[in-house]
């Protein structure tokens, strides 16, 4: 699957804002860290705030910032906004589609695309901003705080509830009858 550059500016933008929800990032900023025209990114912009996912802040210090929520909204969700999925009922075929191999390589195209769909679809943009934290190897924005609090607390944080949970599994074992008991029993 191929995406327009509209659809790629919206990914680049969303995830962007998503790092950090509660900045107001410039259009130029996003404009300039990916080489685009602002006047091109504005319309894709628009279009975020339009639905919704991201809010447009004018002024100041405005800017556009993420409005979403990043454990529901999917990859899929951002490009739907800028691409047409449906096949085209009259698409121009080549004539050598129409052939046993023609249409078995249209299956297996077929099949590809939906299979990318399916994996755009279940792919959140939390998802792809824990992507973005393993690839730096380091905690990004508001949406890892909750992690770098865990990570700073050590590695003793966890041990404790590890010990709880150890602890109450080997209680419902002894409190279980075993089966060498309930034999000797029968």
């Amino acid at each position: 699957m191929r995406l327009q550059k509209n659809t790629s500016l919206a990914l680049y933008s969303v995830l962007e804002f998503a790092i950090d929800p509660t900045r107001h990032i410039p259009a130029a900023e996003i404009a300039g860290k990916y080489g685009v025209s602002p006047h091109h990114l504005a319309k894709v912009l628009s279009e975020l705030a339009r639905t919704g996912i991201v809010e447009s802040v004018r002024g100041v210090g405005g800017g556009y910032r993420f409005a979403g929520n990043a454990r529901r909204i999917t990859l899929m969700d951002v490009i739907r906004l800028f691409e047409d999925l449906t096949p085209a009922p009259n698409e121009r075929r080549e004539p050598s589609e129409d052939t046993p191999v023609g249409m078995a390589l249209g299956a297996v195209l077929s099949e590809i695309d939906e299979i990318a769909k399916a994996t755009l679809s279940s792919i959140t943009l939390a998802t792809m901003l824990r992507l973005i934290e393993r690839q730096q190897g380091r905690p990004i924005g508001a949406v890892a705080a909750p992690d770098a609090e865990a990570a700073s607390a050590g590695p003793q944080a966890a041990q404790p509830r590890a010990r709880k949970s150890a602890g109450a599994a080997a209680r419902r074992r002894a409190r279980r009858p075993s089966t060498a008991r309930s034999a000797d029993r029968a």
